[in-house]
């Protein structure tokens, strides 16, 4: 499987769990980078920034640069500058985010009337003010997009209320959808992704331990996918999943290693 010209990873559940590397997976990045592969590291998560998960990546022994990391907040920000230049942006989401913003030339509304979009992102200080404000700025014709779709996400002590609960809750005072989701599996990360990779999507595997997010995106943008069995995602799930992976893996090692199935 080390035939494609470029390789996107997901990472917690397939490169790593927690603080420590999946077994194989740092010599599976070492055997393709030897090739000379174009790599990809891709994350749903905003509350960390993307130089932390290239030095997270280096203590595995794993060398990337940062623009082989991509997250919701710079697909986010490549779509503000792309399609509301100029705009001023109230972003609901937590500082380290809204740092990428300003760093990226994006400039904060003040007011609602002055609003020109919306985003959502996950923001465990949420509160009534935040929605007050988005619903005032939707009401007078600002855009809702958000980084990411997931409803939770999983932490060390069990699961949490993700950016799908301030969709959630926007939408349900506003009662209008979002127009745009900028992370997985939205086509804006594939398109994203290729753009970085410079390659195909015939000619890309996307691998990751999540059907309805990394598989998912990866067949809608008409790539080939591989399943990790390292994350939440168990063998029998695949019978029952809408998009239905090329490869089937024990684990990221399986890539450059016997003992994959194809679906």
């Amino acid at each position: 499987m080390d035939h494609y010209a470029g390789y996107i990873f997901d990472l917690d559940g397939t490169i790593y769990l927690g603080d420590h590397a999946i077994e194989g997976a740092v010599e599976t990045i070492h055997h393709l980078q030897s090739k000379g592969k174009k790599l990809l590291f891709l994350t749903n998560k905003t509350i960390e920034s993307r130089e932390n998960y290239v030095k997270k990546l280096h203590k595995f022994g794993v060398k990337i640069s940062m623009e082989q990391m991509l997250n919701p907040a710079l697909v986010t920000i490549r779509y503000l500058q792309n399609h509301y230049p100029g705009q001023k942006v109230y972003v609901i989401g937590e500082p380290i985010l809204k740092e990428e913003f300003l760093e990226n030339g994006i400039s904060f509304a003040d007011t609602p009337e002055e609003t020109g979009v919306v985003v959502i992102s996950w923001d465990r200080d949420f509160h009534y003010n935040h929605l007050d404000f988005a619903y005032q700025a939707i009401k007078r014709g600002a855009e809702a997009i958000a980084t990411h779709p997931d409803r939770t996400c999983p932490m060390p002590g069990g699961d949490v209320p993700d950016c799908g609960g301030m969709i959630g809750a926007i939408e349900g005072t506003t009662g209008k959808k979002v127009t745009m989701i900028m992370g997985k599996p939205s086509v804006m990360t594939a398109l994203t992704a290729l753009e970085i990779l410079q390659v195909e999507a015939k000619d890309c595997l996307m691998t990751g331990d999540r059907l309805e997010t990394d598989i998912r995106m990866g067949a809608e943008a008409g790539m080939s996918t591989a399943l990790v069995l390292t994350g939440i995602t168990s063998e029998a799930d695949v019978a029952s999943a809408e998009f239905k992976p090329t490869y089937v893996l024990p684990s990221v090692h399986a890539i450059v290693k016997q003992g994959c199935s194809s679906q």
